[in-house]
């Protein structure tokens, strides 16, 4: 069965950097687009970043610039690095994936995420 689960999360002082990572285990015949979502307390869940099969990425405006998201899926995992956090990115983050596992269809999968504190 597939699963993802996030690790990497912490609290650090604005500013400081933070690199998560997003381990997949299970049946996979074939990753496709990947990506970082996060959820701040009373708020809903925001895409932070995406990255293709083929390496193209995207990102939300509020972390241009300071986020990088990348993946090898030889090791069949995915990253975030971030830099110059801000308090505002306090959220729980969670590991995305389009993943067939059998060649037959492809399916959303969500890891459990992993906190990410900021402090001022």
């Amino acid at each position: 069965q597939v699963q993802l689960v996030e690790s990497g999360g912490g609290l650090v002082q604005s500013g400081g950097s933070l690199r998560l990572s997003c381990a997949a285990s299970g049946s996979i015949f074939r990753f496709n687009t990947m990506g970082w979502y996060r959820r701040a307390p009373g708020k809903q869940r925001e895409l932070v970043a995406t990255i293709t099969s083929r390496g193209s990425t995207s990102y939300a405006d509020s972390v241009k610039g300071r986020f990088t998201i990348s993946r090898d899926n030889a090791k069949k995992m995915v990253y975030l690095q971030m830099n110059s956090l801000k308090p505002e990115d306090t959220a729980v983050y969670y590991c995305n994936a389009m993943i067939d596992p059998d060649g037959l269809g492809q399916r959303n999968y969500w890891g459990q995420g992993t906190q990410v504190t900021v402090s001022s």
